[in-house]
């Protein structure tokens, strides 16, 4: 499992964990994106990123690491738009099926609700986010 550290001046760093290793994270639940739009392995490594929209989704990990939402600064996280290489099909497949399990152990798991307006009342825009529509 690979997992972002985000350091408390905006730089990062990724770490590979094995097994029974895996320090604490937090994940990002979102949709995917155009290619075009997400940060890809290559691009966040490769220094290109930034110019993607999908950087807002790593910027958001940053501010909500902050102790801002969650209370905790846990500094690891995983997205997985960033951290799967999905030019490798044999990676790309066995990331989606741990996905649950990636889930279910991280400490805090965010869910970014990309679509909804801020004119929408919450009681009746939310089930219509794409977010619920995913298989």
């Amino acid at each position: 499992m690979r997992l972002l550290h985000i350091e408390s001046d905006g730089t990062f760093s990724l770490g590979e964990f094995i097994g029974d290793d895996i320090p604490p994270y937090t994940v990002l639940s979102h949709m995917w994106g155009a290619d075009k739009q997400e940060v890809t392995y290559q691009d966040l490594f490769g220094g290109t990123g930034q110019q993607k929209s999908g950087w807002g989704k790593i910027r958001f990990l940053c501010q909500a690491d902050d102790g801002g939402r969650s209370g905790m600064r846990m500094g690891r996280h995983m997205l997985q738009v960033s951290l799967i290489n999905k030019s490798s099909i044999t990676e790309l497949a066995e990331s989606i099926n741990f996905m649950f399990k990636w889930y279910k152990d991280a400490v805090v798991c965010y869910i970014l609700l990309e679509d909804p307006t801020p004119d929408i009342a919450p009681a009746n825009g939310f089930q219509d986010c794409r977010w619920f529509t995913r298989g």
